[in-house]
């Protein structure tokens, strides 16, 4: 049964929901994960079907994939293509699978070659966020994060068919049903992160870089640039000078409006950077000193309560906030025995 998306429901309750004409959302779980699910959108393309992302390459994801398909009267061998916002693994690894079966064609943003080369060579070890964590000054939590990632999984990662550049049009369909989809770089979350916009349709598929309810992890990948808030900030910057449209995001409901929730991360970053120029005023100098005295998720929670992983996310994030007051001219930064210190 097809139901029509309903904001208020649970977004992550699997089924196929209809967000537009010629549009439906499909939830798939991501178990471990805090986000719980990632919405892959089927787009009809003629006789057949493009998906922007795909999920994670796990068995209970892609049965609950294969029959959201079956549902609109299609499978597996019906997908023209993936469109991938980004090469995190609940994005892209089931478009890499599904194509050594089915054949069908992927494509991802041009920025994100760096990263999947490291990816590809064996060489995602972590290091890259190790190195960021022991500038931070976070030594405790690099002694609790213990190991690094689980070994790649050669059958999961492998190039895309196609690079996707800034400003490409994608067109999906024929006749009537054809749509224009206009590829924008938002570097930010990750180096090669693109959204999709459909302006004829009002409609913007944003993957992680505006999502409704949460923020963004700032460049969790391989080879992170030297000030990625900044260009995250830019490119929601970025969103807000374009047309505004109806957001279809990949963790959360659909329902909000693109320059909304733009204009509510913009603020929230705002809050950040005041609460992080705060905190070095008082005295803390490195970014592990400075996120141990702000609070982290929507209920509040202290660094000290968040698991290891979390606390990662939250320090490097902190260290990214003050990267950007440095940037600013606001603070200063120096540099003793490997680890960054911040004054004004």
């Amino acid at each position: 049964m097809i139901l029509d998306d309903d904001p208020d429901g649970d977004w992550t309750a699997p089924g196929v929901f209809r967000c537009a004409p010629g549009v439906h959302r499909i939830p798939l779980p991501l178990p471990n994960d805090g986000l719980r699910a990632v919405n892959v959108y089927a787009v009809e393309d003629g006789d057949g079907i493009t998906l922007v992302d795909s999920g994670w390459a796990l068995s209970e994801a892609r049965d609950l994939l294969e029959t959201a398909l079956k549902t609109l009267g299609a499978g597996f061998g019906d997908v023209r293509r993936f469109l991938v916002t980004h090469s995190h693994r609940d994005h892209y690894t089931q478009a890499v699978v599904l194509r050594h079966e089915f054949g069908m064609r992927v494509a991802l943003g041009r920025g994100e070659r760096s990263g999947l080369d490291i990816i590809l060579s064996d060489r995602a070890d972590g290091s890259a966020n190790q190195r960021r964590l022991a500038r931070a000054g976070a030594h405790e939590l690099l002694s609790r994060l213990g190991a690094g990632p689980p070994p790649v999984d050669p059958t999961h990662w492998a190039p895309p068919d196609e690079w996707i550049d800034d400003g490409d049009e994608i067109v999906v369909g024929v006749g009537e049903g054809l749509r224009r989809l206009r590829a924008v770089a938002t570097p930010g979350h990750t180096r090669g992160h693109v959204v999709f916009a459909d302006e004829a349709a009002d409609l913007l598929f944003s993957g992680d870089h505006v999502l409704p309810r949460i923020t963004p992890s700032i460049a969790l990948e391989p080879d992170p640039p030297a000030n990625p808030l900044a260009d995250f900030l830019t490119s929601l910057e970025l969103m807000r000078s374009r047309p505004d449209a109806a957001m279809l995001p990949a963790h959360g409901p659909v329902g909000m409006r693109v320059h909304e929730r733009v204009d509510e991360l913009i603020a929230h970053h705002g809050v950040r950077l005041d609460a992080s120029l705060a905190a070095v005023r008082e005295g803390r100098s490195t970014a592990s000193e400075v996120a141990a005295v702000l609070p982290w998720t929507r209920r509040g929670t202290a660094l000290v309560d968040l698991d290891p992983f979390n606390a990662m996310l939250a320090t490097l994030e902190t260290a990214s906030h003050l990267e950007v007051l440095v940037q600013r001219d606001v603070l200063t930064r120096s540099e003793q025995d490997g680890v960054d210190h911040y004054s004004l």
